[in-house]
């Protein structure tokens, strides 16, 4: 019996069933999605589910793409019912290996982490996950879209992630074109009418246009994160103003996802009243990422307490902060 596993072709010599081809490819069903001729197979039925000629599987998992005491200042953070106390969430990828990738997220005490999903290379099946370095009981994952490029491709991977770790939580993105990596706004909320139908809590990036925010916010989206600027560009914030509309207007979370670069992008996204601010490069591609994300850290809490404390005007002249009266 021939069948096709994650575009290879894989030759069986007898009967199998999706139980017995993960124990042969040496993988962890706990640690693994499979999807049938594409339809999602529940991991309940992995012993159940019988093989046949020219099926076409994909098996995926997660790829690199804690929590603390409260302050005494409490200040937590919502997103579809749940709470949180850090504002600052990070992405799993581009970092030299998992060791640094779990180093740095344990120093920007995040909560909240991305994480891709992509094929299992079936030429190393016991090669290291991330869920080794980073434990889904500790951290809230975020299984996201990146690199899809259709509504139906982002659906696709979100209903994976779903059945690889069961979550309902879940970033939606879906570019426009390789070199900018804008979002592609029509197929965004096209995807996103699709997954807010199926019980998804979809979190979703998007452009800085506040009509198309208040759009998805009305589908159901449970947090809109407009980009700052282009993904990986460090940039920081390009257009204050369109976030700060966005901002008004939404009745859920507003986050600035993309185009941070350093401590004080993150700092101008929350004085503007973001609820939090998702980052990557900013801190992987850093010259030393442990010490950017304690700075990041440290500018998100800066950048809150700002906000909440309300800036002084801004005014044309001077204003003297000592008394004139009692001069000698």
């Amino acid at each position: 019996m021939n069948i096709t596993v994650n575009g290879d072709q894989l030759a069986l010599s007898g009967p199998s069933t999706v139980a017995g081809l993960i124990a042969r490819l040496g993988l962890d069903q706990g640690k693994v999605a499979v999807e049938r001729n594409l339809e999602i197979v529940p991991r309940s039925t992995y012993g159940d589910v019988q093989l046949a000629e020219g099926d076409r599987i994909e098996i995926v998992h997660f790829i690199g793409g804690g929590s603390g005491a409260a302050a005494a200042d409490e200040d937590p953070f919502f997103v579809a019912g749940r709470r949180f106390t850090s504002r600052l969430l990070v992405g799993t990828g581009k970092y030299k290996d998992f060791e640094e990738t779990r180093d740095a997220i344990a120093a920007s005490g995040a909560e909240i982490v991305t994480v891709a999903v992509r094929r299992v290379n079936l030429a190393t099946p016991g090669a290291p996950m991330l869920v080794d370095y980073l434990d889904p009981k500790v951290y809230t994952f975020l299984p996201n879209t990146a690199g899809c490029y259709t509504a139906e491709d982002a659906v696709r991977t979100l209903r994976l992630a779903r059945e690889a770790g069961g979550w309902n939580l879940v970033k939606l993105e879906v570019l426009g074109n390789i070199k900018t990596l804008y979002p592609d706004m029509a197929e965004t909320l096209k995807a996103a009418e699709v997954l807010v139908k199926e019980g998804f809590d979809v979190m979703v990036y998007c452009s800085d246009d506040p009509i198309a925010a208040k759009r998805l916010e009305e589908i159901g989206c449970c947090a809109i994160m407009p980009l700052a600027a282009p993904i990986g560009s460090g940039l920081g914030v390009q257009n204050p103003v369109n976030i700060r509309l966005i901002i008004e207007a939404a009745k859920v979370p507003v986050l600035v996802d993309a185009g941070v670069g350093t401590a004080s992008d993150a700092a101008v996204a929350m004085e503007l009243g973001c609820e939090a601010v998702l980052m990557n490069t900013a801190i992987a591609e850093a010259k030393n990422p442990i010490l950017m994300a304690r700075a990041m850290k440290a500018a998100i809490e800066a950048g809150r307490l700002a906000y909440r404390a309300g800036r002084m005007p801004r005014k044309f002249y001077a204003d003297p902060s000592s008394p004139l009266a009692g001069l000698i």
